[in-house]
């Protein structure tokens, strides 16, 4: 039988979380996680943010372009933009959240002057808090701005994400052909 040092040093050793080339799938639940920040999204960010987009386009959760161009013009450098958040954990992108202001006549039909939030999370890293964490950011962010309402406009056929936003408190107030709105009351 192995005690202390003999039984850490015939251990597997796993990859280190700092190799960007380990997919988050290989390390399945029984490893100790390193501690998950939320910082501002940055130009550094767009290749991470696009490669795990690319995995939700392949598994049908995504229908929105997902290249590093999108990703650069719509959440990191997008006028409207409240605040684009990143999860990270020893430099892994786990997910990002964005938050921009509805303009007049944007694609979603949203009020003018209300927030427009889009919540991507890794596979590997969803059902892991992520998309919580996120969300106490952005919630601040939005306040912070003077939106009234968040609007979260979701593929009817995305369960998950109609489950999450349930659950950070978005209710159902429109549903327009394909997808079901919810918005989020910022003052309560």
């Amino acid at each position: 039988m192995l005690y202390g040092a003999e039984m850490a040093a015939s251990a597997p050793q796993r990859p280190s979380l700092r190799s960007k080339t380990v997919p988050l799938d290989d390390y399945g639940d029984n490893f100790e996680r390193p501690a998950m920040i939320i910082r501002d999204g940055a130009i550094q960010d767009v290749e991470q943010m696009s490669a795990f987009l690319r995995q939700l386009t392949a598994s049908g959760k995504r229908t929105s372009p997902d290249d590093e161009a999108f990703v650069r013009a719509h959440y990191i450098e997008d006028p409207d933009k409240v605040r684009c958040s990143v999860a990270e954990a020893d430099g892994v992108i786990l997910g990002f959240q964005s938050l921009k202001r509805a303009g007049v006549g944007n694609k979603w039909g949203v009020k003018p002057g209300w927030g427009i939030i889009g919540t991507h999370i890794h596979p590997a890293a969803a059902r892991r808090g992520v998309g919580r964490a996120l969300f106490a950011i952005t919630r601040k962010a939005a306040g912070e701005a003077g939106l009234s309402y968040i609007d979260a406009s979701i593929a009817a056929t995305n369960p998950e994400a109609l489950a999450y936003y349930e659950a950070m408190g978005f209710r159902t107030y429109r549903t327009p052909e394909g997808l079901i709105c919810k918005r989020f009351d910022v003052s309560v």
